[in-house]
């Protein structure tokens, strides 16, 4: 993880079996040159889809910070969490508004360019998120 690399592109994925139910996340971190730098995958617990979501973004921003790259670009399927970071959505949760604000606090202390777009399922480092986070809901199963 101390390659460096000036733009990095982040993929992540939460989700939950029931909502809330137990949740996880997966994380894919790219180079400039789409070489994966970085997977991760973790078991939070009980929390909602919303809620993983949030975590997975979390859990990356607090990986990108060590290396010190000059963009980030992260990718998500989910539409609302999306666009509350980005501020189009209004936050009526008040778990999600502290989670929100979490984010943006890890975004400030980047003190670099990041962006978040919204993809489809269907892209193949999502869907690779999702294994991520499939794999760690299974183990925690067992």
């Amino acid at each position: 993880m101390n390659k460096r690399s000036d733009r990095l592109f982040v993929y992540t994925d939460g989700g939950a079996r029931g909502n809330p139910g137990p949740a996880a996340i997966g994380v894919i971190i790219l180079d400039e040159n789409k070489e994966v730098i970085k997977k991760h995958k973790a078991f939070l617990g009980k929390a909602t889809n919303n809620q993983a979501e949030y975590n997975a973004v979390i859990h990356a921003l607090r990986f990108v910070k060590s290396l010190k790259a000059k963009q980030i670009s992260f990718f998500l399927d989910s539409e609302l969490v999306c666009r509350q970071i980005k501020g189009e959505y209004n936050i009526n949760n008040p778990e999600l508004k502290i989670l929100n604000g979490k984010v943006h606090e890890l975004i400030a202390g980047l003190k670099i360019p990041v962006s978040f777009y919204n993809v489809p399922r269907e892209n193949e480092y999502i869907q690779q998120a999702d294994a991520l986070v499939n794999e760690a809901l299974d183990e925690q199963e067992n």
